[in-house]
């Protein structure tokens, strides 16, 4: 089998990431893109299609905050969440209130807490679908979210679910620093302010389907999976510039080689308002993967310069003793999380009864220190690391897909199965 040359990598990294650029879903930004991996996925030899679904596009303008404390008014970064609305340029102004995100939902009331205030939620991620809907039952006026996985001085970007949002409605919201949220309560803040320019509109993405066909159409498909979509104002070398341009590589090393089973290559849109191109694609093609689906890799920000391999989400062991020696050969190594992940393209899969993992490189404990940030350029990434673990993803899939019969059952493990309906149902908005 040809070796991924990692010289084509940042080829493609560069075009991805300075010609084209930040790729939030719905925008021309992502558009571009997903016709560049369509037209480089065909290149490859692989039969390429392409299905659209509906999204939510985060098109800000302007966007600006204050803070009130020691006597005066302070400006402060932000970035509004995709799915929230703004505030047609008009300020918004009231009381500031301090919640502590991880316990604060005990309390047995919010309204009192809550209403007609601005919320300076610590930690950005409400993994409840009551207790996101008790936040905005209780009628703040907006929300501020830190990021409690990333104490820095930069406001990321991030993405409220979209279906809590249908489900529960929503309010402005804003992404803030960790350090600029842990400021305002040293200094005693009492008020905020904000006014955006732009919000949320009606828009569309695609997922692009790239097929080396098997010989055998009982054989059943391997999938392979990464997202072509950024956050605001991210380039997003890494999150996920290294899939995209892996898709592509994989691809070419992969279509020469012959196979019984299909490997379905899938470069998803919008994965960054929480997997919507994937759970799309799931629920349209529902049947065909109970029938014919028999596991799924996904990569995602897999590219860290300095950091460590991470394999995440839910499948049979089998699967883990059989990918060990294949990274081994290319002088790689991995820790194996287990237990129900949610956050990546390949859970919508395990929700369709599809065992699936995601390959990630985090390189701080919690995640990557550039997570959603301007700063997530080529800088940050390796690609002869990358080459080197695409290496080891062809070698195993591209034996897989030649195998008489797989060495493993294409099933998930029994014991994460309720943990898996409960995240679709409450994260995702079940079937």
């Amino acid at each position: 089998m040809d070796l991924i040359d990692p010289s084509r990598l940042d080829h493609h990294l560069r075009h991805l990431v300075d010609t084209i650029g930040v790729r939030l879903a719905g925008t021309r930004g992502e558009a571009a893109a997903a016709d560049w991996v369509a037209a480089e996925l065909q290149a490859a030899g692989a039969v390429v299609t392409r299905e659209t679904f509906p999204v939510s596009a985060r098109v800000v303008t302007a966007q600006e905050l204050q803070v009130y404390y020691d006597g005066a008014w302070h400006d402060a970064g932000c970035s509004l969440f995709a799915n929230a609305p703004g505030t047609n340029g008009e300020w918004v102004e009231a009381p500031l209130v301090f919640f502590e995100g991880a316990t604060g939902y005990q309390r047995p009331a919010l309204d009192e807490l809550f209403r007609d205030r601005i919320v300076m939620h610590f930690g950005c991620h409400i993994e409840s679908r009551e207790n996101y809907g008790r936040l905005v039952s209780a009628r703040p006026v907006g929300v501020l979210m830190a990021d409690v996985r990333n104490p820095g001085a930069t406001a990321l970007a991030d993405a409220i679910f979209p279906a809590y949002a249908a489900a529960c409605g929503v309010v402005p919201a804003l992404n803030v620093a960790f350090l600029d949220a842990w400021r305002w309560k040293e200094r005693g803040a009492t008020r905020a302010r904000f006014r955006v320019s732009g919000g949320s509109h009606p828009a569309e993405s695609a997922n692009v389907i790239a097929d080396l066909p098997g010989s055998d159409p009982d054989a059943g498909v391997l999938f392979v999976g990464g997202h072509h979509d950024t956050q605001a104002d991210s380039v997003g070398a890494d999150d996920n510039g290294s899939a995209t341009v892996g898709l592509i590589e994989l691809a070419l090393v992969l279509a020469p080689r012959p196979r019984l089973r299909t490997i379905r290559l899938i470069s998803f849109g919008a994965e960054e308002q929480l997997s919507v191109g994937s759970s799309a694609y799931v629920r349209r093609h529902r049947a065909e993967l109970k029938r014919e689906g028999r596991l799924m890799f996904n990569l995602d920000s897999f590219g860290s310069l300095l950091g460590w391999n991470l394999l995440s989400g839910s499948a049979p062991a089998e699967v883990d003793d059989l990918l060990r020696p294949y990274f081994a050969r290319f002088d790689h190594y991995y820790r194996r999380d287990y237990g129900v992940l949610p956050y990546a393209d390949h859970f919508p899969f395990n929700a369709a009864g599809v065992p699936g993992l995601t390959l990630m490189r985090p390189n701080c404990a919690g995640g990557r220190f550039f997570h959603h940030r301007a700063d997530d350029d080529r800088s940050r990434v390796d690609c002869a690391l990358m080459a080197a673990l695409l290496n080891a993803i062809a070698a195993f899939l591209g034996d897989l897909a030649a195998a008489e019969k797989l060495p493993f059952a294409a099933q998930l493990p029994e014991a994460e199965l309720p943990a898996i309906a409960h995240c679709w149902d409450d994260l995702f908005g079940g079937w």
